[in-house]
């Protein structure tokens, strides 16, 4: 089911390249408190779209996607200030950002169309 569904699989993809990055952050540059909070946001983009999939009503769904909209900008924002603070190199935090902003259409465009349907 998860395989067929394209923004299961990006979001999941997605996770795992922040997982790695938490880990390579906390053992390279010793940097415990930013990689957490982007751990913790990009790991829930995959996690609400889970829940979305598994939504009990049009509303439900509408709600888990909003909140792994949202997660996905606040991602956004931890991967530019990893970034602006010389944590994480430009080419790499600017793949993840695209990355989170490809997500982020994708969910918005989602909502778009849930909420025209009400």
């Amino acid at each position: 089911m998860h395989k067929e569904n394209p923004l299961w699989s990006k979001s999941y993809d997605f996770a795992l390249k922040i997982v790695q990055l938490y880990k390579k952050l906390n053992k390279e540059k010793r940097e415990y408190i930013l990689s957490k909070q982007l751990l913790r946001s990009g790991t829930s983009i995959g996690a609400n779209i889970s829940e979305a999939n598994g939504a009990i009503s049009k509303a439900d769904f509408s709600a888990k996607v909003s909140i792994s909209y949202k997660e996905s900008l606040e991602t956004k924002y931890w991967l530019s200030l990893l970034k602006d603070s010389d944590y994480l190199d430009i080419e790499q935090a600017n793949g993840l950002i695209r990355d989170a902003d490809e997500l982020s259409k994708i969910m918005f465009s989602i909502l778009k169309t849930t909420r025209m349907n009400k």
